[in-house]
């Protein structure tokens, strides 16, 4: 279901305590921060008094040439946009007050060294971190690097992965075979660096870097006290991206 203008106009607080002029301001809100627009216009924001069932003012376009004195509005080449400090206070009463960023921009830079559906997913880790997620970018990130080894195994050394795997003794280890993508799923992740390593997939060093990668994966997949640190989340990213991501092609 869309964010209709209706919607918007029942989430402001005490909406019918809201002026005419200020109504403006919050559809100019609704269309520049909700709905993506470059810029509000009379026109546009006529439709969205009609679209709540609202007589439209016959002063709107006046209301927008004043916000310009009134330091409410920037004039954009499109329309209107709102000055930042006004934005701010408006978002304070529709409870939608943006929270601080974290950001890095050298992580950017590897997601558009990524192609396909990894540099979506790649996208959206980068996000978790940059809204200040950083446990959940690390298990994004992890999950990204492990499923392309998987990958890579599977175009291009499966055989020899495979009887690597039937020499496992190991309990823990459900498959003996890989068939399918999804049998990786019964072998520990560990167990499956191990074998990852001993087939030739990757090398020593590669190794060691998920090694270490998985422990700090482990300790941020439950509930503990540590903290994390944006700097550890960045070399956590960096290297995995680098090292294995890139690395196999």
């Amino acid at each position: 279901m869309s964010f209709t203008p209706n919607h918007f106009y029942d989430s402001i607080t005490d909406v019918s305590d809201v002026g005419t002029r200020e109504l403006v301001s919050f559809f100019v809100y609704f269309l520049t921060e909700n709905q993506n627009e470059d810029a509000a216009t009379a026109g546009m924001i006529e439709k969205c008094f009609h679209d709540c069932n609202l007589t439209p003012p016959g002063r709107i376009s006046q209301y927008l040439s004043e916000g310009i004195s009134r330091k409410e509005y920037v004039k954009h080449y499109k329309g209107y946009r709102l000055q930042r400090h006004y934005l701010e206070k408006l978002a304070t009463r529709l409870n939608a007050t943006k929270p601080k960023i974290q950001s890095y921009p050298e992580l950017r830079k590897l997601e558009a060294r990524v192609t396909g559906l990894k540099k979506a997913f790649l996208s959206e880790t980068i996000d978790c971190f940059e809204a200040g997620a950083n446990r959940a970018t690390i298990i994004m990130c992890w999950i990204l690097a492990l499923d392309h080894l998987c990958e890579h195994i599977f175009a291009k050394h499966l055989s020899t992965f495979n009887a690597e795997l039937a020499k496992v003794t190991d309990k823990r280890v459900k498959a003996s075979q890989i068939r399918t993508r999804d049998d990786f799923s019964d072998i520990p992740e560990n167990k499956l660096i191990e074998l990852m390593r001993s087939s030739g997939v990757i090398s020593n060093d590669v190794r060691k870097i998920l090694d270490e990668k998985l422990s700090v994966r482990n300790s941020c997949a439950h509930p503990s006290g540590i903290v994390v640190k944006p700097s550890r989340v960045i070399d956590f990213v960096d290297d995995l991206i680098e090292n294995v991501v890139l690395k196999y092609n």
